[in-house]
């Protein structure tokens, strides 16, 4: 092993000074199902994707995110039940870039009409309700975003009425300080917010093809330049 320490070498099987794909991602394992694709969507990416819930490895994480699948409080009592919550809250504190995904941009607010009796994380004021009556539930589709902040970096290359995936009975809703785009679906659904380092999508960017591709790089890329 010294001679990966003194000549600075790189030795096969030996994690010392080995070269780095990406930055270190860490997807949050909390137990509930189909993580692995939002693990892959950074690995197309070019980042080093670590599904983990290993609190010291989260702790070293360039980023963190928080995907999430299902029902808002299956998935807070999950995250809740791994002691995960406190990673969160370190993260968004400390300013690690921070991503929720669908479910998990949900659990960052502070409760969800699916659940009542849960609260969310809270570290966005708002909640979550059920979507309007007269259209399918979920909404289950593509659909076109409306950029409200044209400025922030994670869209940067994407258009105003570009198509994103969904899959969602349920959507945030918060000021309008922190709404970076929304979509139509019976009404304006926010699609997208942002707090300093800390973002979330309802839509899938790992399912959203060439523009969900470009979205992951460009979180990467910020990513980089923290």
């Amino acid at each position: 092993m010294t001679c990966c320490l003194r000549q600075k070498v790189f030795c096969e099987g030996c994690p010392v000074n080995k070269p780095k794909s990406g930055p270190l991602i860490a997807v949050l394992d909390y137990g509930i199902g189909n993580l692995r694709s939002a693990q892959k969507g950074f690995q197309r990416a070019g980042a080093d994707v670590r599904l983990t819930d290993d609190r010291v490895l989260i702790a070293q994480a360039e980023a963190v995110v928080l995907p999430g699948v299902g029902h808002f409080g299956a998935c807070m009592n999950q995250l809740r039940r791994a002691k995960l919550d406190d990673a969160v809250y370190t993260a968004i504190e400390t300013g690690t870039p921070f991503l929720g995904i669908c479910v998990g941009m949900q659990m960052l607010f502070e409760g969800s009409e699916e659940a009542p009796g849960v609260s969310g994380l809270g570290v966005l004021p708002g909640r979550v309700r059920l979507l309007p009556d007269g259209l399918p539930r979920p909404q289950m589709q593509w659909n076109q975003l409306d950029i409200r902040r044209p400025e922030c970096e994670l869209l940067q290359g994407i258009r105003d009425r570009s198509w994103m995936y969904f899959v969602h009975s349920y959507a945030a809703e918060t000021a309008a300080e922190f709404v970076v785009a929304t979509c139509e679906y019976g009404k304006d659904v926010i699609a997208m917010v942002e707090r300093g380092s800390l973002w979330a999508t309802q839509f899938h960017p790992e399912k959203s093809g060439e523009l969900g591709r470009l979205f992951a790089s460009n979180f990467c890329r910020q990513v980089t330049a923290q």
